[in-house]
C-alpha cells in the first residue's frame, strides 16, 4: 500500500467521522458552520504537518541510502583486510599447534607400544 493512498484513506475517514459527529449534534446552523470551519482549519493544519513530516522522512531515507552506499564498501574492505591480517598472524600459531598435536600423537603411540597391554577379563 502506498503512503499517499493510506493518507487519503485517513483523511477521508476523518472527514466522514467529523461530519457525522457535527451533523448529529443538536446545534444551531451558525454553530455547526463555525464548528465545521474550525475543524476544517485544524484538519488542514494537521494534514500539512503530516506532509512535512513525511517529506522529512523521505529525505532522511534518501540520505541514509546515500550514506550506506558510501560507507558499506569501505567497511566491507576494512573487514576483509582485518580477516586477512588475522589469518596471516595466526597461521604460524596454527602450524605450531598442529606440530604439537602430531608430536603428542606420536608420543602416545610410542607409549602404547612400550606399556604392557591390560589383561582381558575372562567371562
Amino acid at each position: 500500500m502506498k503512503v499517499t493512498q493510506f493518507l487519503i484513506g485517513i483523511a477521508a475517514g476523518a472527514v466522514v467521522g467529523a461530519s457525522t459527529v457535527l451533523l448529529s449534534t443538536p446545534k444551531s446552523g451558525s454553530e455547526v458552520r463555525s464548528t465545521i470551519k474550525s475543524t476544517s482549519t485544524d484538519f488542514k493544519e494537521k494534514l500539512s504537518d503530516a506532509r512535512l513530516k513525511l517529506q522529512d522522512v523521505k529525505i532522511s531515507i534518501e540520505n541514509l541510502t546515500k550514506d550506506s552506499k558510501e560507507v558499506f564498501p569501505e567497511t566491507a574492505e576494512s573487514l576483509k583486510e582485518s580477516i586477512m591480517q588475522w589469518k596471516s598472524e595466526t597461521a604460524p600459531i596454527q602450524q605450531q599447534l598442529q606440530d604439537e598435536i602430531t608430536s603428542i600423537q606420536l608420543a602416545m603411540e610410542e607409549l602404547e607400544k612400550i606399556l604392557p597391554k591390560p589383561k582381558e577379563i575372562n567371562k
